[in-house]
């Protein structure tokens, strides 16, 4: 064993051992949270906190990720860091009064975030009932997403990237398809929503993040899957993002682009924000072409009534 084996080994063993920093790790197991929410969860004042997180940090358990003015920690996901977390949590005694306590906070913490979220939601969703009266019924759309993407090789995609995460609802119906899945939006009330939709213990493999999807976050070759589902026509540079969904995927990666059908209703860009009124085949057959990716299979769903709209699902593969 290399020296620096050693003192890494050492460094994650002291910053362990602290329990403040044991109650954080015993947190960070039940999903990602902000500084502010663990500086109310653990009742100490946010410097302390924030030193208790960057030992965590330095130490390899924990992981840090800033979206804006926020700073956002989980666990560590690989290496002895992640390893020396696991089995500390896996013998700590869930009964402990200060864990109990904890945890008590957290589900106060979850509660607050669902409560916002679903006001939100509730007030787009008023807005957007006449859009959804126009297209096939969200089941059927998702099960035909669920229908053409599947990874091309194995059971689950490595990483799967929904890009334009909205409610997180990409992320869920296809949660049994991925190892770990990575949302991305801009739009901090959407993520909020879908932090409260995936917060639950059978979500334990995914994360949401505040980036714009004509500039990810990922290196090449990144990902094997992806989904941009009624994203693209709200964006000003379809090209781009299709080019950037391209970027990331590795040889054989696949994307399902779903949106709808060219279309004539025009107030539906003062209404909705549409910049643009569908796609047809041919174009998003060329957008994937420029970007190196072969379209395989293309799918309609009809529209509920004649004036309706005609969703569609173009399923691609990097070449």
């Amino acid at each position: 064993m290399r020296a620096r084996d050693l003192d890494h080994m050492l460094t994650a063993l002291r910053g362990a051992g602290e329990e403040t920093r044991l109650r954080i790790l015993a947190l960070l197991a039940h999903g990602e949270l902000a500084v502010a929410e663990l500086t109310q969860i653990l009742g100490q004042s946010q410097p302390r906190v924030s030193r208790h997180l960057r030992l965590l940090v330095e130490a390899g358990l924990i992981e840090r990720r800033r979206e804006g003015a926020w700073a956002f920690f989980r666990l560590a996901r690989e290496g002895f860091g992640a390893d020396l977390a696991s089995f500390l949590l896996a013998r700590s005694a869930p009964e402990d009064a200060a864990l109990a306590a904890d945890r008590a906070g957290l589900e106060g913490i979850r509660r607050r975030r669902a409560e916002q979220a679903a006001a939100y939601v509730q007030e787009r969703a008023r807005a957007g009932d006449s859009l959804r009266e126009l297209q096939a019924p969200a089941q059927e759309a998702e099960a035909v997403a669920r229908a053409l993407l599947r990874p091309a090789q194995g059971a689950r995609f490595r990483r799967f990237l929904d890009l334009g995460a909205g409610d997180g609802r990409m992320l869920e119906i296809f949660a049994d398809r991925y190892l770990w899945g990575v949302g991305y939006d801009l739009h901090p009330p959407m993520l909020a929503h879908a932090r409260a939709r995936l917060q639950g213990p059978e979500f334990p493999h995914c994360e949401l993040r505040q980036a714009d999807i004509l500039d990810l976050p990922e290196e090449p070759g990144a990902a094997d899957g992806a989904i941009c589902h009624q994203v693209l026509r709200y964006l000003s540079d379809p090209p781009r993002a299709v080019a950037e969904a391209a970027r990331v995927l590795t040889s054989g990666g696949r994307l399902l682009i779903g949106d709808f059908a060219p279309h004539a209703l025009e107030e539906l860009r003062e209404k909705h924000a549409h910049r643009r009124l569908g796609f047809a085949d041919a174009e998003i057959s060329e957008l994937c072409a420029a970007a190196g990716l072969r379209l395989i299979e293309t799918r309609k769903l009809g529209p509920p009534r004649r004036d309706g709209l005609t969703l569609a699902f173009w399923l691609a593969e990097k070449t």
